[in-house]
């Protein structure tokens, strides 16, 4: 069976799976079916953010809510449920972005994925199950002045959203994480790699034999995130669990007070009367042709459109930079210059060895239509085998020590992580080569992150030929346009380059692919790592959270926006002022959590 036949099975592999198309009763393909009634809430976004906040409102049976998704449902798309096929995800549950050039990488212009279907990037994304560190959040609380954003006030909202899930093949996990450390109480599944890979045991080899910054690590969810250990994944048994899977399950999408409109893109926020609230949400089913329709909110509306989507929903209602909105012809209605700043991403370096020809890699799934055949039988018929589970299967973060730093030319005292619990770097490894279509051969992977990047970027509309509400807007991340950032990224290329030189490796790496292999000097490194990065897909503070009061920032630490406006509040990463040093979906979730109940309490629901 080939992969790109996959579609043609769909309907059968959801159906030994007991999940039937189209089922659940509060989702809706058209905006004429839903039923003629008042909502409390209005929820832009399905993803992260807003399948919390929908779950957790309707929680109280009189509270109303609609959700809005511009993407499509998840139940029938395949590809987002087997973990495995990360890689392959089709482009239609997916925006399509791209950056602007990036001059930090000779003016390449990076795709830019984010997820357009119900669960948002949590239904695209890694799965990498990462809280970032202590510091992190203590950051948070110091920056806005709310001391319920500290690391130990969020705990709880960890546990909310945490159902630790034991592996697919039922394998012991002791001493692989800390169970104290974790709930299996809460909505979302993660779990531990649930299919042994064989380069497994000569990682962890290697990390004894280097040590440092490659010690064993047994749970980096602990706070202090400095070491090698087992990659921690939102995966629930054999298949992805993503916001849509877990908050708008069947049991909680059919309640009656929810509602859920998929293919309804949302261009503004409206005035709604004589005053400074924008309780009203314009949108279309049909972007080419329309009609633009409106629903209002008696109580709320929740931004949770993303790291895009939201800023780009708030320009074009008039909110943001007054000059800017006035050079562009929108008439600005509340100057909020920090609407599509800061935007903070984490740069990727793809880091590739040919290991031995006879090596047992997990290359041939997607080499070999034969062993994908028998993969996706495994899939089927018993949830295990080489699919469920990531492409990744260690990770290590890792702080660069103050010499290093100084050599770095980073000056004393200071540290562009969140504080000495907090990782600069992050270096995952794979098992073969991650990617949709590998070549022929056996691989080793080793992606290097930037977790603690300085570079700032934005969000701006794309006014070429006239103003198109609903055209992608300009998305510049500004890699590597800092010098730490491109200094940091080359000491994790050669990081990389001195795992694989460990023992346990002589005779199992072969070569580094392309420029890698004779990149030697600090220039022919940072030479590589400006044309072989991409994005982590980790965008976050365009609409950064403030201390009240403050002249910058978008949102109140209560994710009220500033400005005098009334009736909104923005709940997704886009109110992170920094990035945390980790994948953001776990501190997105908390956002989430913590948000409905900031909203729960302000209408005593």
């Amino acid at each position: 069976m080939k992969f790109q036949s996959l579609a043609a099975h769909i309907s059968l592999v959801l159906s030994l799976l007991a999940l039937p198309l189209g089922v659940s009763a509060g989702l809706y393909g058209k905006a004429a079916d839903l039923p003629n009634v008042s909502y409390d809430f209005i929820i832009v976004g399905g993803g992260v953010g807003g399948s919390v906040l929908a779950n957790r409102l309707t929680e109280n049976p009189a509270t109303k809510v609609l959700v809005l998704e511009g993407g499509s449902s998840n139940e029938d798309a395949f590809e987002t449920k087997v973990p495995f096929f990360v890689t392959r995800i089709p482009a239609e549950y997916t925006w399509n972005y791209t950056t602007t050039p990036q001059v930090g990488m000779y003016n390449a212009e990076i795709p830019f994925p984010r997820g357009f279907v119900l669960g948002g990037s949590s239904s695209i994304n890694g799965m990498f199950y990462t809280r970032g560190s202590s510091d992190d959040f203590d950051r948070y609380a110091e920056v806005t002045g709310d001391p319920g954003w500290t690391w130990d006030n969020v705990q709880t909202y960890f546990k909310r959203n945490e159902k630790w899930t034991p592996p697919a093949d039922g394998h012991d996990t002791t001493g692989q994480y800390d169970p104290s450390l974790h709930s299996t109480t809460g909505m979302t599944s993660f779990s531990l790699s649930g299919h042994h890979q064989a380069l497994d045991p000569m990682v962890f080899q290697a990390g004894q034999e280097l040590g440092g910054i490659f010690d064993f690590k047994l749970d980096y969810n602990d706070g202090r995130p400095l070491g090698l250990g087992w990659l921690q994944a939102a995966i629930n048994g054999s298949q992805r669990s993503s916001a849509a899977t877990s908050y708008l399950a069947p049991q909680y999408i059919n309640r009656p007070n929810l509602h859920v409109l998929v293919g309804a893109r949302v261009s503004r926020i409206l005035k709604t009367g004589s005053g400074s609230a924008f309780q009203a949400v314009e949108y279309t089913q049909d972007v080419v042709n329309g009609p633009l329709s409106t629903f209002t909110a008696s109580k709320e509306v929740l931004l949770a459109a993303g790291v895009i989507g939201t800023p780009q929903i708030l320009l074009n209602s008039g909110i943001g930079d007054s000059g800017y909105l006035s050079s562009i012809g929108i008439t600005p209605l509340v100057d909020l210059p920090s609407v599509g700043r800061n935007l903070t991403d984490q740069p990727t370096t793809g880091c590739l060895w040919n290991v031995r020809n006879d090596a047992d890699t997990f290359d041939p799934v997607f080499q070999d239509e034969a062993v994908l055949d028998s993969a996706m039988d495994e899939w089927n018929n018993d949830g295990t085998g080489p699919l469920v589970v990531t492409p990744i299967g260690q990770v290590a973060f890792y702080r660069l020590n103050d010499t290093e730093l100084a050599d770095l030319g980073v000056p004393a005292g200071v540290d562009y992580a969140a504080g000495p619990n907090t990782p600069h770097l992050e270096i995952a490894i794979g098992n073969g080569f991650v990617s949709p279509t590998p070549p022929p051969g056996k691989w080793l992977t080793i992606s290097t992150n930037l977790v603690s990047a300085t570079s700032r970027g934005s969000v701006t509309l794309d006014t070429t030929g006239g103003l198109d509400v609903f055209r992608a807007p300009h998305i510049d991340p500004a890699f590597y346009t800092t010098e730490w950032d491109i200094k940091a990224m080359r000491e994790a290329v050669k990081a990389a380059k001195r795992f694989v030189s460990a023992p346990v490796f002589q005779d199992y790496v072969l070569e580094a692919l392309g420029p890698l292999a004779t990149a030697e000097t600090d220039e022919e490194i940072e030479a590589y790592v400006r044309g072989y990065s991409g994005t982590t897909a980790h965008p976050v503070g365009t609409a950064s959270m403030s201390p009240r009061g403050a002249q910058w920032g978008v949102v109140d630490p209560d994710l009220k926006m500033k400005g005098g406006v009334q009736g909104v509040r923005i709940v997704d990463a886009s109110v992170f002022p920094y990035n945390p040093s980790m994948h953001t979906m776990a501190p997105t979730y908390v956002v989430a959590e913590r948000g409905a109940d900031l909203i729960k309490s302000t209408w005593n629901l």
